[in-house]
């Protein structure tokens, strides 16, 4: 029976869709002085800015969009982060009821921590992992394997929610039991080929999900 859950932020816990692909088109059009694709930009969400902005515009072209990303970002999550309606009740029922919770995200740490404080959810999880902490990130499962190595427990005994086919396949690949939430990134029918092992539409419905996988 797992001990632990673990959780994707931006998109899954964090209502930070549109604050990403703002701060990828600010970067975009400062470096190139053109907008961005937002519906390439999507698919990127959940993987660390490097790897997106040099795929898709070249490593020369990576570097400063890097740094105008997250210092814009940064600027910008106190005011437009948000969090998702019931989130925080569910962490903390879940929380109460003996779960280990833990953040594994793409975002760097102070990043992913500004996040957290700014949606409200400081008291109820901790950053378990981020970008920071790993060198290879998801879909490869490094990322929550430190999660649940940080959490102590096996990663057997672990959940993985996440919002992108790239949280799932990592969650597959770390042996975790995989469950998508629909109010992200990913569409729902892009979830569903990935195969999770359950798909939520509210997180009162993440709540009674957890509680029959666990």
């Amino acid at each position: 029976m797992p001990k632990a859950i673990l959780f994707d932020l931006d998109g899954t816990l964090s209502d930070t869709v549109d604050l990403i692909l703002d701060s990828y088109d600010h970067a975009v059009f400062e470096v190139l002085g053109r907008h961005s694709d937002r519906e390439a930009h999507r698919h990127w969400i959940g993987r660390p800015l490097w790897d997106t902005f040099a795929t898709l515009y070249g490593e020369e072209a990576a570097k400063p969009m890097v740094e105008i990303y997250d210092k814009w970002n940064m600027e910008m999550t106190p005011k437009l982060a948000k969090p998702f309606p019931g989130v925080h009740e569910l962490l903390a029922e879940l929380q109460e009821a003996g779960y280990r919770l833990g953040v594994v995200t793409a975002k760097r740490i102070h990043a992913a921590q500004l996040t957290v404080d700014s949606v409200g959810l400081g008291d109820v999880i901790q950053i378990a992992a981020s970008a920071s902490d790993t060198e290879i990130h998801k879909p490869n499962p490094e990322p929550l394997l430190k999660g649940a190595e940080v959490l102590g427990v096996d990663p057997a005994d672990c959940v993985y929610v996440g919002d992108a086919v790239t949280d799932i396949q990592a969650a597959q690949a770390a042996q975790m039991i995989p469950i998508a939430v629909t109010w992200g990134a990913a569409t729902e029918a892009e979830l569903a080929a990935a195969g999770p092992a359950a798909i939520a539409h509210t997180a009162a419905e993440l709540g009674v999900v957890l509680r029959q996988t666990t």
